[in-house]
């Protein structure tokens, strides 16, 4: 992968997050998420009652696009995501949020990780 990009990705910024409600229409949220371009794997911590864990509970295999932009510098990841909430999957976010943010992040109960599975990129700007 393109080490300019991973560099961006790495940035302890935030970004958008868009899923589909089960009526079609886009649920945008901000959020914090940490890449590994290794595996093409994208991760965001929630609850599993937010709006964003909901929509893609209630459509298996649906597809979300994360976009992280400062100023006109910005990176889609679009892929398939999955709610996991096994402690093992959970721990794995909570260590790549520790070492993209520099601290934990909430524990509330009911705390899933949200996986991406990345298959597209589009990015504009990164040099």
């Amino acid at each position: 992968m393109n080490p300019i990009l991973e560099r961006f990705l790495a940035e302890p910024q935030v970004a958008t997050l868009t899923t589909l409600r089960p009526d079609g229409s886009p649920h945008v949220v901000a959020v914090r998420f940490t890449w590994d371009g290794e595996t093409g794997l994208a991760r965001v911590l929630t609850i599993g009652t937010t709006r964003k864990a909901r929509n893609l509970i209630a459509g298996p295999g649906g597809r979300v696009a994360l976009c992280q932009a400062v100023g006109f510098r910005w990176v889609t990841l679009e892929g398939v995501a999955t709610v996991h909430d096994e402690t093992k999957r959970v721990a794995e976010g909570v260590r790549r949020y520790v070492a993209r943010y520099g601290t934990p992040p909430p524990n509330p109960p009911g705390r899933v990780v949200i996986e991406i599975a990345v298959d597209r990129i589009t990015q504009l700007n990164l040099h």
